[in-house]
């Protein structure tokens, strides 16, 4: 006869045992740090008539392409799961784009598709770091790039860009000298955010060369690489490497397509990681949606247009910001090369994370504190100037004014 289990009965006393002594959440979670820049954007948003300058995108909509491709496919019956790497077509379509700004052929193997740069940056730091691996970051840098790589387990070392004549500068013989085989990536952003530095090919050939000696991985986030104001594609590190480099490019639709809300991105990687690649965005979130990819598709065969227009609307509001800036004697004005950030020294600023508080009562304008993006970015100030120049004249009006009483 087979024996019989009973459960036990539980009684309810009234009385709880007690709490086991442990932390809500993991110590890598606990570590992270509140965006500084959504302390600022956060509280003014709280405020009335308040000029945004704080985020990094443009103040423009995204394309009636994309929109209608998005909507063409939902009535279609795209509603369903995709491929983990992305749509084929979208894949093939990012391929002739990529031949077309850096002269290589490239392999719809070596393109992933992802839901925004940012989770690019955090795949990508999924598949090459294990905790304790050492990555070399350039700073002031955009908060959220590294900090993937740390959650990962990266221990960071940090190098500054440097102020030389007006223009934002690295020193090629520091950065050549941290990368040692023991360092497993160097983490380029260029064109920069805050800075808007630009990386010149020549030291991209340096770098290149000092990593393939290395066996360092080099993380290249390409995501401003449209918005460059000296021509139509910022020197990239995929118009030299090889398809069997270590190289890995992020890049986004967010910026240069002004799609921030759709999050679709992809990663140019080598062959060999398609199936990692692959894993790892099944296991995050199986791919962005159908409808969305086909968006995405549609502006990069037909959205060259969109892309020469907000280079037109971002010259303009630069020459704005420029000539508002560099006229203040409190400010110390540093051109930069690419992007649509100017990243702005003032004089005897302390605390950039108070001051850009106190402009949004003062001056009624928005902008990023320098310290986000870096204990070196303290004294600065990130005004993002993707806006119709008629806002950013009487947003400009309001901050010099407040500027001048510094």
């Amino acid at each position: 006869m087979a024996a019989r289990f009973r459960l036990p009965v539980l009684v309810y006393t009234g009385i709880l045992p007690p709490m086991i002594n442990t932390p809500s959440c993991s110590e890598r979670a606990a570590r992270l740090k509140p965006s500084q820049i959504r302390a600022v954007s956060e509280l003014g948003m709280t405020l009335p008539d308040i000029t945004p300058l704080w985020f990094g995108e443009s103040a423009w909509p995204s394309s009636t392409l994309a929109v209608e491709a998005a909507v063409d496919a939902l009535r279609e019956g795209d509603h369903f799961y995709q491929p983990n790497s992305g749509k084929s077509t979208l894949r093939d379509t990012l391929c002739q784009y990529l031949t077309r700004c850096y002269g290589q052929p490239f392999d719809r193997r070596r393109i992933t598709v992802t839901a925004s740069g940012m989770q690019g940056l955090a795949l990508t730091a999924q598949a090459l770091i294990d905790p304790g691996d050492e990555v070399v970051c350039i700073d002031p840098a955009w908060p959220n790039m590294a900090e993937c790589f740390q959650i990962a387990g990266a221990s960071m070392t940090r190098l500054a860009l440097e102020v030389v004549d007006d223009h934002w500068s690295l020193d090629m013989d520091r950065l050549i000298d941290a990368i040692t085989p023991a360092v497993k990536a160097v983490i380029i952003n260029s064109p920069s955010n805050p800075t808007g530095w630009v990386m010149s090919e020549d030291d991209q050939k340096i770098l290149l060369e000092h990593c393939r000696r290395t066996g360092t991985w080099i993380v290249a986030d390409d995501v401003y690489a449209r918005l460059y104001r000296h021509g139509d594609v910022a020197p990239g590190l995929l118009a030299l490497a090889t398809a069997e480099d270590r190289l890995v490019s992020v890049n986004s639709f967010s910026k240069a397509w002004s799609m921030t809300g759709w999050r679709l991105g992809w990663i140019t990687a080598p062959a060999e990681l398609e199936s990692t690649f692959a894993m790892l965005s099944e296991f995050n979130i199986a791919g962005p949606a159908g409808f969305i990819q086909q968006a995405g598709e549609r502006m990069i065969r037909d959205g060259e247009p969109e892309i020469t227009l907000l280079g037109e609307r971002l010259q303009a509001g630069y020459a704005r910001v420029e000539s508002a800036l560099s006229d203040v004697p409190t400010v110390r004005f540093i051109q930069p090369e690419g992007a649509f950030y100017c990243f702005f020294a003032v004089d005897g600023m302390q605390d950039s994370l108070a001051f850009a508080r106190s402009l949004l009562h003062t001056a009624r304008v928005g902008l990023a504190p320098g310290v986000a993006f870096g204990e070196v970015g303290e004294g600065f100030l990130r005004l993002c100037y993707a806006q119709p120049v008629d806002v950013l004249d009487e947003a400009l009006a309001r901050l010099v004014a407040e500027l001048r009483r510094v």
